[in-house]
């Protein structure tokens, strides 16, 4: 990272958060998986792109040279919130919408391998 200019330490600083997110987050995906398990997905994905972003484009402008443009660089200073507000919005869909339906359109409670389950109440 030192030929672009950045040291380790910083990218570790930036990208070490959204990775572990990512490897827990993962983790929890794949031992109780939700309604929604690809928007949740999605949104892992995403924030750790967003976190990716501007190293991605100091690579982009080492490689070409554009560095001097000061519109791409307000560009990709916006960018990256909003990709961290798509990945905030795609996790909270992924909890809010209802239940996942069964192919032949009804939910999960409603079938009869729903009925048998129990449900603690109480």
């Amino acid at each position: 990272m030192e030929s672009i200019g950045v040291p380790w330490f910083i990218m570790v600083r930036y990208l070490g958060p959204p990775l572990f997110l990512l490897l827990v987050g993962g983790a929890l995906l794949w031992w109780r998986r939700p309604a929604r398990a690809g928007l949740a997905w999605a949104a892992l994905l995403v924030n750790l792109f967003a976190a990716a972003s501007p190293f991605l484009w100091i690579g982009v402008q080492a490689l070409t040279g554009r560095g001097d443009l000061t519109v791409i660089g307000l560009i990709m200073t916006l960018l990256q919130p909003a990709l961290v507000i798509v990945a905030w919005s795609l996790l909270l869909s992924a909890l809010v919408w209802g239940p996942r339906r069964t192919p032949s359109g009804t939910t999960f409670a409603a079938t009869e391998e729903g009925h048998r389950t129990p449900e603690n109440i109480g």
